[in-house]
């Protein structure tokens, strides 16, 4: 039990204070002096213990009519391990350019706003806290151990601008569950070498990490897998070395990586079974690692040419709206994508972001199609499906391969019939000039219609129906003999590729 003859001069000082919630203010003046690195040099003057605070905190001098308790301590050295696990406390705390030698234990405690600013902390176990407030650790170095927030439930905000975590484990940041009523603020210079563990966690109003730096050796930077979340921003030169992992979250409104510098060797973003309003994936930098965006469900879908350069997983992704920020007006073609004249230069650029993902799926396609088809833009579609055919077809047997490039000669695999007629047209050129420049020989003379070449030609070409010029002439030369046998398979070849695909194109579109 702690008696007041027993406490030293600032212990005293901060004593008589709190009953009022005055102010205890012990820096020597010098900025430099001042600094919480070097804490450890601070003397007598300047040194609490910690069992002091968690006295007055726990109801040992109370508040006197009139006033409001709390503790507000500035420039203080605090000496033992701050215990205040399962107490309920009725008081503010604000500590300021404080150095805290031990961690500070709330687990299991009811608490109102708690702000630790400018400080240095070891680490903060608050397992299943309750805060009615916000919690600020605005500019606080946590070095060596954890901010640990598991099932906590914080009321207003969680401000850990500027804030660095240095932790000695793989997680810095260790608060799965964690229920913030408030905008949880990680900007303004906020760094963490360790992850962000997120798991699970419901933050109704937004988590904000603009220009924040994360790096996790052992794991990933940020882990928020099922976490519900109204907006998240990883924004404005965003940088993180390791993995950002999102998988099943759910994002009321907007997650926003403009800006954002995904750069270095180890990062990838993970948004597999994402749901979200808006995405944009805008960055500045790609990550290395690759965009996971396998049965995500996003309604509005924003990208740049950075974000399609990524490698990406795009199986099962829907989208509602599909926008690019910095699409020109028109591309005749794409690297890797056979490009026409007339088409629009953002299909292109999407067959091509959907041909960067591993392997071959269809639903990318079909998805990309069926969003072409609901803005009205059907050649775009055709496109698309075409680019669909072209890729499935490395990934047959050899023999369909080759019916398949014959296809797509002819016909474009029924998304461009109009080429089945410049064939016909060039073939019949080829017959009639070669036949007009020799002589047949009648099968009966005297019997049939009179030699045509162009009627001949069209004969062997087409074979339906015909002009009975096929019946009733032919040639002893070998060459024109095998011209004309070479026709009667081209115009089988192309009649049967015309019928295919004006019933493919007839289903699809």
């Amino acid at each position: 039990m702690l008696q007041y003859d027993d406490l030293t001069p600032p212990e005293r000082a901060v004593w008589d204070a709190f009953p009022e919630g005055r102010l205890v203010d012990l820096r020597s003046g010098d900025p430099e002096e001042d600094d919480a690195v070097g804490g450890p040099a601070w003397g007598a003057g300047r040194t609490v213990r910690a069992e002091v605070l968690a006295a007055l905190l726990l109801g040992a001098n109370a508040a006197r009519p009139g006033a409001v308790a709390a503790l507000n301590l500035t420039g203080a050295r605090i000496v033992g391990r701050l215990d205040l696990a399962g107490g309920d406390i009725a008081h503010t705390v604000h500590l300021a350019s404080c150095r805290l030698e031990e961690t500070v234990n709330l687990r299991g405690s009811a608490t109102r706003t708690i702000r630790i600013t400018n400080c240095r902390v070891l680490g903060i176990e608050a397992q299943m806290v309750r805060i009615e407030g916000r919690l600020e650790l605005s500019r606080t170095t946590l070095r060596g151990g954890r901010l640990a927030l598991t099932n906590a439930h914080v009321s207003g905000e969680l401000d850990l601008n500027g804030a660095t975590l240095e932790a000695d484990g793989k997680w810095a940041l260790f608060a799965g569950g964690l229920v913030a009523e408030g905008a949880v603020f990680c900007s303004q210079g906020f760094t963490a070498r360790g992850g962000l563990r997120l798991l699970g966690a419901q933050l109704s109003g937004g988590l904000f990490l603009g220009g924040a730096r994360l790096a996790n050796p052992a794991g990933e930077a940020l882990l928020a897998d099922t976490a519900t979340v109204s907006t998240l921003e990883l924004t404005d030169g965003f940088a993180a070395t390791a993995a950002v992992r999102l998988r099943g979250a759910h994002i009321t409104n907007r997650l926003s990586l403009r800006g954002a510098a995904l750069g270095e060797p180890g990062a990838a973003l993970d948004l597999a079974r994402v749901q979200v309003a808006e995405l944009d994936l805008t960055p500045a930098l790609a990550p290395p690692g690759g965009i996971d965006l396998r049965s995500a469900r996003v309604e509005v879908l924003r990208d740049n040419e950075t974000g399609r350069t990524a490698r990406v997983r795009l199986e099962g992704l829907v989208y509602t709206s599909l926008h690019a920020d910095d699409a020109p007006p028109a591309v005749l073609g794409v690297r890797g994508v056979r490009g026409e004249p007339g088409v629009r230069g953002g299909a292109a650029r999407r067959v091509a972001w959907i041909r960067r993902s591993p392997g071959y799926s269809p639903q990318p396609y079909e998805q990309l199609a069926g969003w072409y088809r609901l803005i009205g833009h059907d050649d775009d579609a055709r496109l698309v499906l075409l680019e669909k055919q072209r890729h499935r077809r490395g990934t047959l047997h050899p023999v369909a391969r080759i019916w398949g490039r014959v296809f797509d000669a002819t016909v474009g695999y029924g998304y461009r019939p109009w080429r089945a007629g410049g064939w016909l047209i060039l073939l019949s050129l080829i017959g009639t000039l070669v036949f007009g420049a020799h002589t047949p020989t009648a099968n009966k003379k005297g019997e049939g219609p009179p030699f045509s070449a162009v009627a001949y030609t069209l004969d062997l070409l087409v074979p339906i129906g015909g002009f009975g010029q096929r019946g009733a002439w032919h040639w002893t030369d070998p060459a024109v003999m095998g011209l004309s046998y070479a026709l009667i398979a081209a115009g089988w070849l192309l009649t049967t590729a015309v019928v295919a695909g004006v019933t493919r194109s007839l289903n699809k579109t």
